[in-house]
């Protein structure tokens, strides 16, 4: 189901036998405003978490297993939970960040239904008893920026955010903030130095965690905007409906950004768990197949930071335990498609340089080992490579992330299989992000780096002799 969808907008519309919690004002050219937002069920979700004890409301998410969608796929409740109880102030901070290459669903979900997020951060909000929300959007996202605003402006005007909300006696306050588009501050940590108005670098965890100590000190949750958006619907409807929705352990339903060469790139709403990736790519209602009939010659399953797949991977769930053991990650909601005519090793280039570029440069391995990672690909990439190249790139990957890391061919290939996520020498996921293009790339179509190769080091067994 494509974001643009169809015109039925109650709350837990189903597309055929699909269901679309998150999407389903997409369609509308005014789904933004709080009109149509109140006239198709907005809010509502709030009134009824208002009028239950915030416990309750918190026991709720937490059965529903309402998984966080910006990556890491921890529980929202779960996580909620382990703030220190007692201790005040406490904060909600919003990543709307979202800067993960081939990623694009959160702006969306801020340009098409802002008030959604607002909802679902004061349910937030209220649940946990935080006092504050920051709702950080990144600086490059100028209409969601505007939307944001605009639908907070309205929100505080009506009675929705603010003192006394609804009459309940519960007061929030949201404080906007704008990002300088650094990719780095899709981590929490430096998100929150961000926020604070340092410069955005990874803290070290521990004592650092945000649940424990995050912004200004004190006890913060930080979330996703597409794991908050899925609060209202859940308060309307209850756990009960949310988790008939997908598998037990990823219920209800997640948005992906299909980009590369299908025939429908977009942004689609799936549910979770059952989907496969077959079904996105190929399915008519998604994606429609390979553009120009061509073949598929690898995917990226999780965003430009994910280990590749094979096509003998599609029939693979988006579910995380599977896709895990399998060598990669789903991620923030991202699969980057690559057909047959597909140069792989100028792919893996272009992912690898933008991390290198993003590197805060904090850690010594991902500061100097993504800039030698671009430097050497670019000259294979270029046709001046040696052969001693392809083994200086996994000798600078296992600096950074030792062991390496493996791919859905492993088995297959003989090589060391081991589940993901995989171990790294660096505070934060920045620096193995760098190495997971170019440890792919190398691995799978280890051919093509090859012909690449324009000179070869050869050492005449004289002298090795000699210098035995």
């Amino acid at each position: 189901m494509s974001a643009g969808g169809t015109n039925s907008f109650a709350p837990g519309f189903y597309e055929g036998d699909r269901p679309r919690i998150v999407t389903s004002r997409f369609g509308l050219e005014d789904s933004h405003t709080l009109a149509r937002f109140v006239a198709t069920g907005g809010y509502e979700g709030l009134r009824r978490a208002l009028g239950r004890p915030a416990g309750e409301v918190h026991d709720e998410v937490r059965s529903a297993t309402v998984l966080g969608r910006g990556g890491a796929g921890f529980p929202a409740g779960t996580k909620w939970g382990l703030t220190p109880q007692e201790v005040w102030p406490r904060y909600l901070v919003v990543n709307g960040d979202e800067s993960e290459p081939g990623t694009y669903k959160d702006r969306l979900l801020m340009e098409r239904d802002p008030h959604q997020l607002i909802e679902g951060c004061l349910i937030a909000c209220y649940a946990a008893g935080l006092s504050q929300c920051f709702l950080y959007i990144r600086g490059e996202m100028a209409l969601a920026q505007e939307r944001v605003a605009t639908a907070l402006n309205d929100a505080y005007a009506a009675g929705y955010v603010g003192r006394n909300i609804l009459g309940s006696g519960f007061s929030v306050d949201i404080v906007l903030h704008w990002g300088a588009g650094a990719y780095v501050v899709g981590e929490e940590t430096a998100l929150i130095e961000s926020l604070e108005g340092n410069r955005g670098m990874p803290r070290l965890k521990p004592p650092y965690f945000p649940a424990a100590i995050g912004l200004y000190g004190q006890p913060t949750i930080v979330n996703n905007v597409e794991t908050l958006a899925n609060l209202p619907w859940l308060m309307v409807n209850g756990a009960e409906a949310y988790t008939a929705i997908g598998t037990p352990t990823s219920p209800g339903t997640r948005m992906v950004a299909v980009s590369g060469h299908v025939k429908r790139p977009g942004v689609y709403e799936i549910v979770n768990g059952t989907t496969t990736f077959r079904d996105l790519l190929f399915g008519e209602e998604f994606c429609g197949g390979m553009r120009d009939g061509r073949t598929l010659k690898a995917f990226v399953p999780g965003g430009g930071s994910a280990p590749w797949f094979l096509p003998d991977q599609l029939d693979l769930p988006f579910e995380a335990s599977q896709v895990g053991p399998a060598g990669s990650m789903l991620g923030s909601g991202a699969v980057m498609v690559m057909d047959d005519t597909t140069d792989i090793p100028r792919a893996a280039l272009t992912l690898t340089r933008f991390y290198a570029h993003e590197s805060c440069g904090k850690c010594t391995p991902c500061r100097e080992g993504g800039t030698w990672l671009e430097r050497i690909l670019s000259r294979i990439v270029d046709g001046k490579g040696t052969d001693a190249d392809l083994d200086q790139l996994m000798e600078v990957g296992q600096s950074i992330c030792p062991g390496a890391f493996p791919h859905a061919s492993s088995e297959r290939l003989g090589i060391n299989a081991t589940p993901f996520p995989y171990r790294m020498n660096t505070i934060c996921f920045v620096g193995p992000s760098a190495f997971a293009p170019v440890h792919s790339a190398l691995t799978l179509f280890r051919e093509e780096f090859d012909a690449r190769v324009t000179r070869r080091i050869h050492i005449p067994v004289s002298a090795v002799g000699a210098a035995q």
